[in-house]
This record gives structure tokens, sequence and C-alpha cells, in this order.
């Protein structure tokens, strides 16, 4: 199955929410957390998305409608 790795970086009004999980449930997509900083005003994450390349592509949209801004990680497609 192909795999993305992104930069997630969450607004203030996101961080106590879970979008991850969320995201997993909605969009058939396997998280995994490579890194993650969370101070009370700003979130930071390199998160790793396993799944289908459409679900894939519903859960990057479904962090963008959340506010999150979403940049990949150079070489991020693996397969």
């Amino acid at each position: 199955m192909p795999k993305r790795v992104v930069h997630l970086i969450f607004p203030q009004s996101q961080i106590k929410k879970p979008v991850i999980y969320t995201m997993a449930l909605k969009c058939k997509v396997i998280p995994n957390v490579r890194r993650a900083k969370v101070t009370e005003t700003v979130g930071e994450m390199v998160l790793e998305l396993e799944g289908t390349k459409e679900n894939l592509e519903k859960g990057i949209q479904f962090l963008h409608r959340q506010g999150i801004k979403v940049e990949p990680v150079v070489g991020d497609v693996i397969e």
C-alpha cells in the first residue's frame, strides 16, 4: 500500500481536537506519528499516512478543511 509523509501545522483551535483519529476513521488511512511538537499556541507534526492513493488524497483534503497546513516531506511517496 502506498505511503505519504507530510508535515502538518495545526492552528491553535485544532490542537486539542482528535483530528488525526477522525481523519483515520473517515478516510480509511493508517497514521503513524514520526515527530510531534505541541505548545499552547501551535502544533507541528510529521505524519506518515498509509492507504490507497484515493484515501490518502481524501485524508489530506480532510486535514486542509480543518485548517491544518499540509506540506509534503521531500521524497514523501513510499511504495
